[in-house]
């Protein structure tokens, strides 16, 4: 249940409009109704996910029709901010059509509605090198990753900054950035061909790192799989791995970590 009805039902309940009976049955039923928001395209919404964990639902727009993708947007957005991932050109064009109030970030391949004022301002560079979450990348070619992860960031409101191309080939690039990397509470590694950087971050603060592989890289890079093994395998501790490409996940991780940090 989205916090604003429930507050409202609380309200009624204390001016004496609602008995405690009816206020637990009207609970019960605005619930239900909000789980279970199936729409004709066959999508199944969670409007009370942000509730519940503290990260609202996002659509994961690769995959879907246009049908699909529009109706679960536009569905989220009724109950507040709505934010799609992995949004192609065609989609974005699309979905700025239909909400022409929206904000695309093709770079980044998201999409969001009711969108808070930091991801407006994070589209455009330059971007914050400082923050309570960190992202860092290896290199530029890693950057649609990073900016995933920064963009999703931005949209659940969090404070983190963007340090982009100091990967292990020059690790003198990275000296600039030691006090925010010291100061941060959570640091986002992304990092392709071998991936060593998060290794490197771990080794310099004490903040928990997470580590994202991206595909970056060819030959026996396997598509990330190389990155993914040197970070699973990393001797230093305090280093967590998501998937290959998952700049939303760690995103997701690193904002779970500022809510108990």
């Amino acid at each position: 249940m989205e916090k604003n009805v429930l507050r409202r039902i609380l309200t009624l309940t204390a001016e004496g409009s609602l008995s405690p009976d009816e206020a637990l049955e009207q609970t019960y039923v605005d619930s239900v109704r909000a789980t279970l928001a199936e729409l004709t395209t066959g999508i199944t919404l969670d409007p009370e996910r942000g509730t519940r964990t503290g990260i609202g639902e996002v659509v994961f727009a690769q995959g879907k029709s246009e049908d699909m993708l529009l109706a679960a947007v536009e569905g989220l957005s009724l109950a507040g901010p709505a934010l799609a991932s992995r949004v192609s050109a065609a989609q974005g064009l699309s979905l700025t059509s239909r909400f022409p109030e929206g904000d695309y970030w093709p770079q980044a391949g998201l999409f969001a509605v009711n969108a808070p004022a930091r991801f407006a301002n994070a589209i455009p560079p330059p971007w914050p090198q400082s923050g309570d979450i960190l992202i860092v990348s290896a290199g530029a070619s890693d950057m649609p990753v990073a900016l995933e992860a920064f963009g999703s960031l931005a949209f659940l409101n969090r404070n983190a900054g963007l340090v982009t191309d100091v990967g292990v080939a020059g690790l003198h690039r990275l000296t600039p950035h030691i006090a925010a990397l010291r100061k941060a509470k959570a640091v986002i590694a992304v990092a392709g061909m071998e991936g060593a950087l998060p290794g490197v971050l771990a080794g310099l603060t004490k903040a928990p790192v997470i580590a994202v592989p991206t595909s970056t890289g060819y030959g026996v890079g396997a598509d990330g799989f190389a990155a993914l093994s040197t970070m699973l395998c990393t001797c230093v501790p305090g280093v967590a791995v998501v998937n290959i490409d998952n700049g939303f996940g760690a995103a997701a991780f690193a904002a779970k970590i500022s809510l108990t940090g």
